[in-house]
């Protein structure tokens, strides 16, 4: 793991987004860890998200025109990195995001920000379904651009249900595009490997990643 991934793992812990127990996920499946990026709620939280998002975004070292945060969750997620990268790269990160329904007024349309154009990498939170990713990549391709990466905060590894390969390996398959976490479950397992404070939830999360994930744990 690189430091920004061990400091990003302490700081999903210290903020209390990511937790150990036991809980129902809507997957129906019984996990003994749950991540949820609404907790991240206040300016200094969201501020220290965006730059881990934009630190993995410059450990990629791949070229990117813009940023794209599907709604809802992506709008404040695709803010706080656009402003994070004008710091890392030096430059004026453009960024969008798409509304839930067209406006009819106004401008209208349903796209917010600054025109679709080039590579655009694609800022989300989790990937389940795939749904919000599929639907980005439709509006980008329809705008003229080309999606270049979808950026996640956790990637869980996890087999989609009825498939042998992993949610995140179905969404690369299907759009033909590379998806980056800021950590994945086996970051998470190498983690509590070197901390003796999370011993007793190590093997719970080994236990899971043998029967739902596709990794060795």
């Amino acid at each position: 793991m690189e430091q920004y991934q061990r400091e990003f793992v302490d700081f999903i812990i210290d903020t209390g987004a990511l937790r150990f127990g036991a809980f129902t996920l809507k997957s129906g499946r019984n996990s003994p860890y749950f991540f949820n990026a609404g907790l991240f709620n206040s300016g200094s939280t969201l501020r220290k998200l965006g730059e881990f998002y934009a630190r993995a975004i410059a450990a990629w070292k791949r070229p990117f025109d813009m940023l794209f945060g599907p709604a809802y969750k992506g709008i404040p997620l695709v803010s706080a990195t656009a402003i994070a990268l004008t710091h890392i790269n030096g430059g004026d990160i453009p960024y969008a995001f798409n509304r839930k329904e067209i406006k009819d007024h106004g401008e209208g349309g349903r796209l917010v920000g600054a025109h679709l154009r080039g590579r655009v990498i694609i800022i989300d939170d989790v990937i389940s379904a795939g749904l919000s990713v599929a639907s980005s990549v439709t509006l980008i391709r329809e705008a003229g651009a080309e999606p270049a990466a979808v950026f996640i905060a956790l990637d869980r590894e996890e087999r989609a249900k009825g498939s042998s390969i992993r949610a995140t390996q179905a969404i690369e398959n299907q759009h033909q595009l590379p998806v980056r976490a800021i950590v994945t479950l086996t970051d998470l397992l190498d983690y509590l490997r070197t901390r003796a404070e999370y011993t007793e939830h190590l093997e719970a999360v080994r236990q899971y990643q043998r029967q739902y994930g596709t990794g060795n744990g």
